[in-house]
């Protein structure tokens, strides 16, 4: 709701009222958050104290002050709070997808990525597309705490694949160099779709929709499974945003962001210190990082970023996701355990903190939780404008309606409302 309400603060008591409601059960929700998942998960001795809330006259004027700081270029804002050889790159609009210049896009190229995309054919058991875990409906994602398609795995949540042409490592464990590299691995792995490279060959060449659509796509060139890859990628890599009232706002729409989103920008930059992380356009710096979230020498040990590189250094590192449009992506984490209000208070606390079983002791390759990561000792009013600033980073629906797959019967192919 705070995501579509887009009325200024001086509208009309009725909707100040609304939006008091809304702000009201969301601090109320992160509060109870508050008091009962971070205190199991943080010692006395490692909390700071949260610091005392303002007045509603006194936030009025900070975000009257704070819209006019942030109205102007970015060049002109105040320096965002970061750690040491951090290289961070400021918040801000998306650039133009650059397309490989081995994978370069054209209209036919994307019209048979999006229609294989949809097919669940192309999977071993004809029941699982890429759709099946990237929903558009979803934010992209699936809604669900891990995917587990075939049953049996990866058991990590589904990352949305929107702004996905702006990553540069793929998988939360950036196992994937690129994007056809993931899209491959995603599509012939067994725990995955498990697709066989001939018999998705032979799925286009002897239905001819699939084999007009692959010649329009890549003529002169035969049809194999390195095209069927590519045309995917190609499509995925146009899924991208910038329609959020955040870019609005970054476009010189003043009153595209309410007061407590401003707030919540600035708190963001700031005293919240994310942008240690989740910086630059697409809000993710694409590096690896230990949240204390890898369960390590547990049933459910994950150490991420260790298990395709061995080196101790990188023991439950997982990649930063992107927090655009996070509203839409929920459950949170590579566990998909945790919704908004539980990972801001988690992060306020200064995240998970493993503690060492006795044997664990003079372990020299325990996991090391990221240094970026402190208590905050942020208040109530703080978590709720950071939660409200999140949320300007929505996409506004668009839907897609499936195409029509070849040789099926269906609706016919209707474009990206």
């Amino acid at each position: 709701m705070l995501v579509n309400d887009r009325r200024p603060l001086s509208s009309t008591s009725a909707s100040r009222e609304y939006r008091g409601t809304v702000l009201a059960l969301l601090v109320a929700a992160i509060a109870v958050v508050v008091g009962s998942t971070c205190e199991a998960q943080q010692s006395p001795a490692s909390k700071k104290p949260p610091r005392p809330e303002r007045t509603a006259a006194t936030r009025a004027v900070a975000a009257s002050r704070l819209r006019d700081i942030y109205r102007g270029a970015p060049q002109s804002w105040p320096p965002p709070h970061v750690d040491p050889g951090i290289e961070w790159h400021e918040i801000g609009l998306l650039p133009e997808v650059i397309h490989p210049e081995s994978n370069p896009v054209s209209m036919e190229k994307v019209a048979l990525g999006r229609t294989l995309f949809f097919d669940a054919r192309l999977s071993s058991s004809g029941k699982l597309a890429c759709v099946s875990c990237h929903e558009p409906g979803l934010g992209w994602a699936d809604g669900r705490g891990v995917s587990e398609p075939r049953g049996k795995g990866p058991g990590r949540n589904a990352p949305t694949i929107r702004n996905i042409a702006f990553q540069s490592a793929f998988f939360w464990d950036g196992r994937a160099a690129s994007l056809e590299a993931q899209i491959e691995e995603a599509l012939t792995n067994p725990a995955e779709m498990d697709a066989n490279r001939e018999q998705v060959v032979g799925l286009l060449a002897r239905i001819p929709d699939y084999r007009k659509l692959h010649d329009e796509a890549f003529p002169g060139r035969p049809i194999e499974f390195a095209a069927v890859v590519e045309a995917v990628a190609c499509f995925e890599r146009t899924v991208v945003g910038g329609r959020s009232r955040f870019d609005a706002f970054m476009k010189g729409d003043a009153a595209a962001l309410l007061d407590e989103e401003v707030l919540g920008l600035d708190l963001f930059r700031r005293e919240a210190r994310c942008m240690n992380c989740h910086h630059g356009p697409p809000f993710s710096d694409g590096r690896f990082h230990d949240l204390g979230l890898s369960h390590h020498g547990r049933k459910n040990e994950d150490l991420g970023r260790y298990r395709i590189t061995h080196d101790p250094v990188d023991k439950g590192r997982f990649r930063t996701p992107t927090l655009r449009d996070i509203t839409q992506t929920s459950p949170y984490m590579h566990t998909g355990m945790f919704e908004l209000g539980g990972v801001l208070a988690m992060y306020n606390a200064g995240m998970v903190t493993l503690k060492r079983q006795p044997f664990e002791r003079d372990d020299q390759e325990f996991p090391v939780k990221s240094p970026h990561l402190k208590p905050l000792g942020l208040n109530r009013q703080d978590l709720a404008d950071l939660a409200a600033f999140l949320a300007t980073l929505e996409e506004p629906p668009r839907g897609m309606r499936p195409p029509r797959l070849p040789g099926l019967e269906g609706p016919p192919v209707s474009e990206e409302r």
